[in-house]
Order: C-alpha cells, then structure tokens, then sequence
C-alpha cells in the first residue's frame, strides 16, 4: 500500500527527496510536520464551509492554499524519507 502511494505521490516526494548532502533529521520534526499538517487541513475545511456561506468565490483562494500546504505536509510526513523531512524544516 505505502509503494503505491508514493508512486501516487512521486512528484512531491522527488522534489524533497533529491539531493545528497547532509542534512540533520529528529524523529519529532516528523511529528510537528504531520501535526501541522492536520492543521492545514482543518484550516482549509474551516476556509471551505466560510465560503459556502458567505457565498463568495474568493474564499476558494485559501481553502485552496491551505489544502495544498496540508497536503504536502500529510504526504510527506507520512510517505517521505528523513531527507524529505529535513528539507522541509531547512537544513540548519
């Protein structure tokens, strides 16, 4: 199940997956990753049900980028290796 989901998921994976210098990774930067992540997403769900009532179509904008955010966060969290991890949090 996890191959398929990072087939599914390759070109997000491949961006923060490549490279080969060093990078400096902690078990908890995965936590915090994925707990932003449902973050995002409930961030996104709250945007989306504001949108639906105010009836405006410019409150897809943020529904849209904090999905996006969320999304990243999720698969990364959950489907990269600790390089793709570390890349997120900056290699410092």
């Amino acid at each position: 199940m996890k191959a398929s989901l990072r087939k599914l998921f390759s070109p997000i994976l491949n961006r923060f997956e490549s490279g080969d210098e060093a990078f400096s990774y902690k078990a908890s930067h995965r936590k915090v990753l994925m707990f932003m992540g449902v973050l995002f997403l409930v961030l996104s769900g709250v945007s989306a049900v504001a949108t639906v009532v105010s009836g405006q179509i410019g409150g897809l904008v943020p529904f849209l980028v904090f999905f996006v955010v969320g999304l990243v966060c999720e698969v990364v969290g959950f489907l990269g290796n600790d390089r793709a991890v570390a890349k997120i949090w900056g290699d410092r």
